[in-house]
C-alpha cells in the first residue's frame, strides 16, 4: 500500500453538505477497496490566483489516505467527472511530512490603514521583508557591453 494525498478544490457555490458528500464519497471508496484513511483537512474557502469555470474563489481539503494505486485511479476517476469539484490533484505523501493550510497573513504586506493605525498607537509600523537578492544592484551584466552598438551583432540597421 502507497500513502497519497488528494488536494481538492471544490466549488464555493455549492452547499456544505455537498462538499461533505463528495468527502464522504472518497473514504467510502477508499476504504471500500481496503485502503485506509488517514486525515482529512478542511482548509476553507481562499482566493483563487486565476478564475476557474468563472469562480474567483474556491473550498479547499486535503485527504491523506494508504491505497493501492488501482484505487487512486478510480477516486480520481470519480473526481474527475463530479462537477462540483473544479480541480483536485493527487501524489504520494512523504512520509515525516505535514502538510497544513496555509496561512492568509503569511506574506502579507501592510495595508497604509495597518501603518496608520500602528502610528496612533505608538507601536512600531508593520514592515514587510525586502526579498532577498544574489545580484548586486551596483555591478553591471556581463552581457552589458559600453562599446557595443545597438543593431551591430544583429545585422540590424538603426533607423
Amino acid at each position: 500500500m502507497t500513502t497519497y494525498e488528494i488536494l481538492l478544490l471544490l466549488d464555493p457555490e455549492q452547499a456544505e453538505a455537498r462538499q461533505d458528500e463528495i468527502i464522504a464519497r472518497s473514504r467510502e471508496l477508499v476504504e471500500k477497496n481496503g485502503g485506509t484513511w488517514q486525515s482529512h483537512d478542511a482548509w476553507g474557502r481562499r482566493r483563487l490566483a486565476y478564475p476557474i469555470a468563472h469562480k474567483e474563489e474556491g473550498v479547499y481539503h486535503l485527504v491523506v489516505f494508504d491505497a493501492e494505486p488501482a484505487t487512486l485511479d478510480e477516486v480520481s476517476r470519480v473526481l474527475k467527472i463530479d462537477d462540483a469539484v473544479l480541480r483536485h490533484m493527487a501524489t504520494r505523501h512523504i512520509a515525516g511530512s505535514r502538510t497544513s493550510a496555509p496561512r492568509d497573513e503569511a506574506g502579507a504586506v501592510p495595508t497604509p490603514s495597518a501603518v496608520a493605525e500602528a502610528g496612533e498607537a505608538g507601536e512600531a509600523a508593520p514592515v514587510a521583508a525586502a526579498p532577498a537578492t544574489a545580484v548586486s544592484d551596483d555591478a553591471e551584466p556581463e552581457y552589458a557591453d559600453a562599446e557595443e552598438q545597438p543593431g551591430e551583432e544583429t545585422g540590424e540597421e538603426e533607423e
